[in-house]
């Protein structure tokens, strides 16, 4: 029986033996400096025939897969031996232990053997090594930042086209007006007929068919008599009507001038007093306009030279501005266009050279952080002891007491959490309190410690921490943390880099956290960070 024991277990060694042989795990180093790599070298021997997977990895155990270096293979007989390395690096010194990754070898897994490596500090010789002020603090420029300047920008650019087109039109309007009307009754006749086509009285435009109607007689009498009519009141036209007709030995009747009198007193009743005369008495005032406006052209003792155009009959007259309208109706669309598409691509040229051309695109096409950071904050205290915090938007309450221990649950009286976003968003703020059953004296730095060490727990790879104290503007001290981490997104199977800041404050009886964090490269969530941090104010407790 122990003869066969004994063979038994040299079987049994043997099998045990020839699995760790399968995989031969070595390392170029086992100490290096930050930073640097330490190359992991993992060689087996199969024969032609088998299927060997090495995995692709981000990191192993705390350190950072830098390299993955392809397999080389090489033939011995009918062998093949594989030869698979890792680049490995860590940015904080300790010891670290690379543990054992799996090697698949016809589907079948194999480990390979952990190894334990060290991370020393850079030493600094400040003797050889020249040191330099610290840099003062460069002003930033200041940023509009909020939407309203944006759309006062557009509105005013849009504006300026409106403008553009509309002194265009005028011009362009007035010079067909002079091409066309070669006498003042030619062109107060064509006007008057324009505005029976409007039909404007019929639908009820009471007020602006008077307002044009008079309009035409006293631009009539303006150009004809040269008496300045547009900005005459009523009754100021009448005595200057009356004057010019003595001065320029006008035959007019007494009629003509008291028929004119009444529709203007009428148009200014209508305009000023809303006064709403018949159908009957519109069509009234308006022949007596036309008569008027025929009595006073024949008045005038000038002789008008006619001409070869004057024989054309209305409606040739009125072909004849409407096609000159529309020709030069394009060519004032073109001209509000070209301002207004020139005035954009200069305030996006002006945008892109002093803010970017991020800046720019983002303010086009939106971005969260930017949208928060312009947006209206909220000025807000939160929690017993209270911390009073301006944040971009309010802060829920959440439930953070299931995720303590047991025997540190007993030891808290009170607490309290309050969140915007969560762990897996770009952007996230927490405003944390405690308060506990016995007065104790709360060390702020192992605080710090476990507060980190939670934040690994969640998924923080590669944690860079840095610390310093923290003053309110109150003068109440705190600790803070700050640096970067990896976390590692499923859905999109890469790994991104996080900026965080903590600080922890300590009253009597009471732990007051804030925690943030965000892309590292996002300048807005930074211009967030400093915001929120600079609004910290704490309510001091009462003894």
């Amino acid at each position: 029986m122990k003869k066969y024991f004994y063979l038994l277990l040299l079987v049994l060694s043997t099998s045990v033996f020839a699995q760790q042989k399968r995989l031969v795990t070595s390392i170029d180093t086992t100490k290096n400096k930050i930073g640097a790599e330490f190359k992991l070298t993992v060689k087996t021997s199969v024969d032609t025939f088998s299927k060997v997977k090495f995995p692709n990895l981000k990191n192993i155990g705390a350190l950072e897969v830098i390299q993955s270096y392809p397999i080389d293979t090489i033939r011995n007989n009918d062998r093949y031996e594989l030869i698979k390395k890792y680049g490995l690096t860590q940015f904080d010194s300790g010891r670290y232990t690379i543990p054992s990754i799996k090697i698949f070898i016809n589907n079948k897994p194999y480990l390979t053997d952990s190894i334990l490596v060290e991370v020393a500090n850079v030493q600094v010789d400040t003797l050889r090594q020249k040191m330099y002020d610290i840099k003062d603090i460069v002003p930033v420029k200041s940023s509009i930042g909020d939407w309203w300047k944006y759309l006062l920008i557009i509105a005013l650019i849009l504006g300026i086209g409106a403008l553009v087109y509309w002194f265009a039109k005028k011009q362009q309007k007035k010079k067909i007006e002079e091409e066309v009307y070669k006498t003042p009754i030619e062109k107060a006749t064509s006007l008057l007929n324009t505005l029976e086509q409007k039909e404007l009285w019929q639908k009820g435009e009471v007020k602006a068919y008077y307002s044009e109607l008079t309009d035409i007689a006293r631009n009539y009498i303006e150009e004809a008599i040269d008496i300045p009519a547009m900005e005459s009141t009523t009754s100021e036209l009448i005595v200057g009507l009356r004057a010019a007709s003595v001065r320029k030995k006008m035959t007019l009747s007494q009629e003509t001038i008291e028929n004119l009198e009444r529709v203007l007193k009428q148009a200014d009743l209508v305009k000023f007093a809303k006064s709403k005369p018949l159908d009957y008495e519109i069509t009234e005032d308006r022949n007596k306009i036309q008569k008027a406006i025929l009595t006073l052209d024949s008045s005038i003792p000038v002789e008008i030279e006619i001409e070869e155009d004057t024989l054309l009959n209305e409606a040739q007259k009125q072909k004849q501005i409407q096609i000159q309208l529309k020709k030069k109706r394009s060519q004032r669309i073109l001209i509000a266009v070209a301002s207004v598409v020139f005035l954009l691509l200069a305030t996006m040229t002006y945008f892109v050279v002093t803010r970017g051309f991020d800046y720019v695109k983002d303010t086009i096409i939106g971005h969260p952080t930017k949208e928060l950071l312009e947006g209206e904050w909220i000025r807000s205290t939160y929690g017993n002891p209270g911390v009073t915090i301006e944040t971009p938007k309010v802060l829920k309450r959440i439930d953070l007491t299931k995720s303590l221990p047991k025997d540190g649950l007993q030891l808290v009286k009170e607490m309290q959490s309050f969140a915007y976003g969560s762990f897996l968003d770009n952007f996230y703020l927490m405003v944390s309190t405690i308060k506990y059953k016995q007065d104790a004296q709360i060390d702020l730095k192992k605080s710090m410690e476990v507060t980190l060490q939670t934040l690994e727990s969640q998924g923080a790879q590669n944690m860079i921490v840095k610390q310093e104290d923290f003053d309110t503007k109150e003068g109440v001290s705190g600790l803070k943390s700050y640096g970067s981490f990896s976390r590692f997104d499923v859905n999109s199977k890469s790994s991104e880099k996080l900026y965080y800041e903590i600080i922890l404050f300590s009253q009597e009886g009471g732990l007051q956290q804030i925690m943030l964090f965000h892309e590292e490269a996002d300048s807005y969530a930074n211009e967030i960070s400093d915001r929120v941090l600079s609004s910290v104010e704490l309510i001091q407790l009462s003894k």
